[in-house]
């Protein structure tokens, strides 16, 4: 089969086009005729291997699996033999690694069926930053009905999700974006657009219950200014803080650190797909609250050139690969 592979760590030039092996089902793992896979900042992170601290776990000096991408959605191909509830020709959707192929392994637990609302390349826009999303937006940011959230870099991939689930949960949503994706705010639900190069929105002149933000680049002490005094802070990502521990050590240790000493709650979020969430997501799906925004798509050939854009950060939504 025809995949993405990579031997070593580094730029999009690592990436090529390849004949590789037919993966194989276990007892409690789906094979999957992959027809889109996601594209976003952990596709970007697996492929550098940075921050160095991930390492420890894809594999220091290599990468463990030479197969990349994690969304996927498409059809059942075969399952193992402990896998009772899907059958060949079955739509799903959900994560594998190694999506980048035209097939690809994964666990049962892993796939949800793909609602069927949604085209393959829309389905395969949501399990990884759908389910980042949701976890911010539910049981991080805590959000009640007629708070006030403020999601910054609320056009991309996470945030443009982040927003619409954030609106489903009955709050008042202002989204933080450069102004050529206002309008792709308005569109999706957002209450309030503020472009960021114009207007400084932790000037401590408006206050939020709770800010999400996807950008993580702010120092800390701007973002408590836009937060009421009992507000959460919910950090998505890793992104900026150096090469061996990118932005983890601000997320995951420094902001719930300075939490201890503050009234506002600081938290930090990595990526974790988990099947329930999945499900959650798709009852919103189906009752029209939430439709994933897909910017571009590239074939597999062009999964290079995919990521290459995604390195650019003027994504509105996602941008998915199809194959």
């Amino acid at each position: 089969m025809r995949a993405i592979i990579r031997d070593g760590y580094g730029s999009v030039e690592v990436l090529r086009l390849a004949e590789t092996g037919k993966p194989v089902a276990r007892e409690r793992e789906v094979l999957v005729r992959v027809h889109a896979a996601g594209v976003d900042q952990g596709v970007w992170h697996l492929m550098t291997g940075m921050p160095y601290m991930a390492r420890l776990a894809i594999g220091f000096r290599r990468p463990k699996i030479r197969v990349r991408g994690w969304d996927v959605a498409g059809t059942v191909e075969a399952v193992g033999a402990n896998v009772s509830d899907l059958r060949p020709s079955d739509e799903v959707m959900g994560t594998a690694e190694g999506s980048f192929a035209e097939l690809a392994v994964t666990g049962r637990d892993k796939l949800v069926p793909k609602p069927a609302t949604l085209t393959f390349p829309q389905a395969a826009a949501v399990p990884v930053s759908g389910t980042t999303a949701l976890r911010a937006v539910r049981d991080e940011g805590k959000v009640q009905p007629g708070q006030r959230v403020l999601v910054i870099g609320a056009a991309g991939g996470v945030g443009s999700l982040a927003v619409q689930i954030a609106k489903a949960f009955g709050v008042h949503v202002t989204g933080v974006s450069s102004a050529s994706k206002t309008d792709l705010l308005r569109s999706i639900g957002a209450d309030d657009v503020i472009d960021y190069t114009r207007e400084d929105f932790a000037d401590g002149s408006r206050r939020w219950d709770v800010i999400v933000d996807t950008a993580g680049r702010r120092p800390l002490s701007r973002l408590r200014r836009a937060l009421t005094p009992k507000g959460t802070l919910v950090i998505v990502g890793g992104d900026g803080g150096g090469h061996w521990t990118g932005g983890f050590f601000r997320g995951i240790v420094r902001a719930p650190v300075m939490s201890l000493f503050v009234g506002q709650r600081l938290r930090g979020l990595a990526s974790k797909v988990k099947r329930e969430d999945l499900i959650t997501l798709t009852e919103l799906i189906e009752a029209g609250s939430v439709t994933p925004v897909i910017d571009r798509t590239y074939s597999l050939t062009e999964a290079p050139d995919a990521i290459r854009y995604l390195e650019e950060g003027h994504a509105r939504g996602k941008i998915v690969v199809t194959v």
